[in-house]
């Protein structure tokens, strides 16, 4: 039928499954179904968040709190950025460079941040630079990781290809395997900044005093769990805008990805 514009179904259920989430959250509280301790009222966490936003929280607003988190979160990602994806395309690249570099991100690829965590402590202190530096190696693996497989994934043929053309090494790797590993790249960013979002909570359990973590932390230790609901509401929110931002990038760095 001329004119007519089919609708497309997903933004209906997205919208279907977030209010059947708040619904359900809504009967459970005020049914009393669970003790509000446990589950607060969705009006109360609406009340906290307004009382917080405007009057503070231990001496800042949240406002305070979530870009104090946020500095630490961004800075941290960002190192990592310029460190190891180009670190993770040599890998790919030299097996030599692999030889050296990949037993070692492998090895404390693993490891739960907080069981180094008390190292950074003791080496860098408990202001910013230790927080920095776990949101950093918190980061690292994941950009490394996609990065090498980008590499890896390269056809020959391509290669072989371009060497044909009379293409030097360095040439190869500029107009061939690096635009190619780039939406590996950009889903490892995408990997690594959530990762490095739930690391935040570990990196301001130690001396901190702000924080959108260290909020929710100091909060349960007096059981408030509308305070506790309304920060991990405020991550949630905070790490898809990140991800957006990651996904907005990438349609423009990366138009061709999903054409071909």
């Amino acid at each position: 039928m001329p004119g007519f514009v089919r609708l497309s179904p997903e933004p209906f259920l997205t919208a279907l499954t977030l209010a059947s989430i708040l619904l359900a959250w809504y009967a459970v509280a005020r049914f009393r179904l669970v003790s509000e301790l446990f589950v607060p009222h969705p009006a109360s966490v609406w009340q906290t968040f307004v009382e917080i936003a405007t009057e503070g929280y231990r001496g800042g607003t949240l406002l305070h709190h979530l870009l104090d988190s946020l500095y630490r979160v961004v800075i941290g990602f960002l190192l990592a950025v310029v460190t190891a994806v180009p670190l993770g395309l040599a890998i790919g690249y030299s097996s030599k460079v692999q030889a050296v570099f990949d037993p070692i991100i492998e090895f404390y690829r693993p490891l739960p941040p907080l069981a180094y965590y008390t190292l950074l402590v003791i080496w860098l202190g408990i202001e910013n630079e230790s927080k920095i530096a776990l949101l950093y190696l918190a980061a690292f693996p994941p950009l490394s990781v996609s990065a090498m497989a980008g590499v890896k994934g390269v056809t020959a043929e391509r290669i072989q290809g371009a060497r044909s053309l009379g293409a030097s090494r360095w040439q190869v790797f500029r107009y061939v395997v690096f635009p190619s590993t780039l939406p590996d790249i950009f889903t490892g960013m995408r990997v690594s900044i959530g990762f490095t979002y739930t690391t935040l909570v570990a990196a301001e359990m130690v001396a901190a005093t702000s924080g959108i973590g260290w909020m929710v932390l100091d909060a349960s230790k007096f059981l408030r769990s509308d305070v506790i609901f309304m920060g991990n509401i405020v991550m949630g929110l905070t790490g898809i805008g990140l991800d957006r931002l990651i996904r907005t990038a990438e349609r423009r760095v990366v138009p061709w990805k999903g054409k071909a």
